[in-house]
């Protein structure tokens, strides 16, 4: 059965991973994606052969895969040509490049629309088409430090700042990215037209990280009530030999957490009883050294025993290799291992979201650059010969 994307054409100009993850979930969700790729270098970066074989790496197939690959010189004049008739049906467009790039190119939104007047063009920038910062490079931490990620990435046992040591921002970005593609593509079922999307990192990034990040910044009036961040208590605890994390979230929560560690006084204890009592700075304190030499006195098997035996909300510190193997994991059959032609045996992620009637079914393919030109040019009117004139001049390989 197709997925709920199935029938709709994307080209994806974008790299590395704000576009190149976003057009991956939706091919995950049955999307055609053809992505155009520069002949320069590796082509997208991401082909740089770390955890390689075969000259397939696992960054690129983790942004990638159900993708064509077409690898072409844009900028030459036949290449430009090509792109345009690329994108002449396309319903969906995406270019992460720096501002102007595209324009530069001839492939801007106003090019692609005067030929597809109703495409859905979706420019993904680091600050925005204008500003300041506009036109200044950009990588997922300097985002990370500019929304205030990286200053609220703070353990208060170790108070040094920290970086989200994966790409928080690009990921939060490319989710952003493909919902406002769909929802784009939603409007122009209910009225015909298309429109330009614009996600600059930095505000997908600030939209994301507000929510629990920045309480402290949304209720700004001067007789706003105190309070603390999860930032000052989130924090992994102690046991006896290793690391547990638990969290508790209300009174019935932190009642049976007094359980769970066999004191149940501490129910009736007022500095104790209530998430309001422990909201003062000493009680808190207090609570935290009685705490301590509680999960101390515990293993970690007795700890996460006992924890969940009482629904509190707690788990290991598991390793990569251990996540993998995890019973739930299994259960859920949320890893899939597929055979790449190139690469062997890789081990994915499925789509998360799990659709009753149109279920999304990753394509289990990944293209080297430019596997798929001459493909892809056939589908556009181009000749054997035509192709093989191309390959000659360098415009494609």
């Amino acid at each position: 059965m197709p997925g709920p994307m199935d029938g709709y054409k994307i080209v994806d100009f974008s790299q590395v991973v704000s576009g190149p993850f976003a057009t991956m979930l939706l091919a995950d969700q049955g999307a055609d994606v053809t992505k155009v790729e520069p002949l320069y270098g590796p082509g997208d970066v991401t082909r740089l052969l770390a955890y390689a074989k075969g000259g397939m790496s696992a960054f690129y197939l983790n942004n990638n895969r159900g993708k064509r690959s077409l690898g072409m010189n844009l900028s030459s004049d036949e290449g430009r040509q090509i792109a345009l008739d690329l994108c002449r049906d396309a319903d969906v467009v995406v270019q992460n490049f720096r501002p102007g790039a595209m324009t530069r190119l001839g492939l801007d939104y106003d090019a692609i629309k005067a030929i597809n007047p109703n495409v859905v063009y979706c420019t993904i920038s680091g600050f925005g088409p204008t500003g300041p910062y506009s036109d200044r490079p950009v990588l997922d931490p300097v985002i990370q430090g500019l929304t205030g990620v990286i200053s609220r990435q703070l353990n208060p046992q170790v108070p040094f700042p920290d970086l989200v040591r994966n790409l928080y921002a690009d990921k939060s970005s490319a989710m952003t990215a493909a919902q406002a593609i769909t929802a784009a593509l939603l409007v122009r079922e209910r009225t015909g037209e298309g429109q330009h999307v614009e996600v600059p990192m930095l505000d997908a990034t600030m939209y994301f990280f507000w929510p629990d990040g920045m309480m402290d910044q949304t209720v700004i009036d001067e007789d706003a009530s105190p309070g603390f961040l999860l930032s000052s208590v989130y924090s992994l605890t102690d046991c006896a030999d290793g690391k547990i994390v638990y969290f508790v979230t209300s009174d019935p929560m932190r009642q049976a957490l007094y359980d769970a560690l066999g004191h149940p006084e501490w129910k009736e204890d007022e500095r104790f009883a209530t998430m309001m009592a422990i909201a003062n700075p000493e009680n808190f304190q207090t609570l935290g050294v009685l705490l301590a030499e509680a999960f101390a006195a515990l293993t970690v098997e007795q700890a996460l025993e006992a924890l969940i035996a009482n629904d509190v909300p707690a788990g290991p510190i598991l390793s990569a290799e251990e996540a993998i193997a995890d019973p739930q994991l299994q259960h859920n059959e949320t890893l899939q291992v597929w055979q790449h032609p190139q690469a062997g045996s890789v081990r994915q992620p499925r789509p998360a979201a799990r659709f009753e009637k149109t279920p999304a079914s990753f394509a289990a393919t990944a293209s080297l650059r430019g596997a798929d030109n001459d493909a892809i040019l056939s589908e556009l009117g181009r000749s054997a010969d035509d192709i093989a004139a191309l390959r000659e001049s360098g415009i494609i390989e």
